[in-house]
């Protein structure tokens, strides 16, 4: 059973009052993030300050919802009981094109297909606690060929 088609007893995000844009934005299929609104820096997590250039000032812009695996561990043993009946489950850094990287689930596919700068885009599932959560799957074809990933 995928991570993607079952929510029973999985553990959700605590939402904080910098985050809570961010996963009301979730909730409506859309992936937005904080960019300054002074050197432009898109950054996650949210926070009240630039971590590159300190400003306070920032607007929350919209993803694409298209990266790459940057890093990845499959996971054959459960560290928690909702997980029990899915191993093997994949764990992910995905590097967003924006520029922030998000620590997710890849899904729609098997474990071991996953791989180190494999595209892919997100997709999103709702807990029984009505938390949307980002996920990623495997995108089809070659569009990210050229796009510079460099952090």
């Amino acid at each position: 059973m995928d991570a993607f088609e079952q929510t029973q007893n999985r553990i959700d995000p605590k939402i904080t009052v910098d985050s809570k844009p961010f996963w009301d934005a979730c909730a409506q299929h859309r992936l937005i993030f904080q960019q300054c609104a002074v050197c432009g820096h898109v950054r996650w997590p949210a926070s009240v300050i630039c971590p590159e250039c300190s400003s306070f000032s920032f607007i929350w812009t919209e993803s694409r919802g298209i990266g790459r695996v940057y890093s990845f561990v499959i996971f054959r043993r459960a560290f928690h009981p909702y997980f029990e009946n899915r191993i093997p489950y994949v764990v992910a850094s995905v590097l967003l094109e924006e520029g922030p990287v998000l620590l997710t689930n890849i899904v729609g596919c098997e474990a071991t297909s996953v791989e180190c700068d494999m595209p892919v885009e997100v997709v999103f599932l709702k807990t029984e606690n009505r938390v949307t959560l980002p996920l990623f799957s495997p995108r089809s074809g070659s569009a990210l060929k050229g796009v510079n990933y460099a952090r």
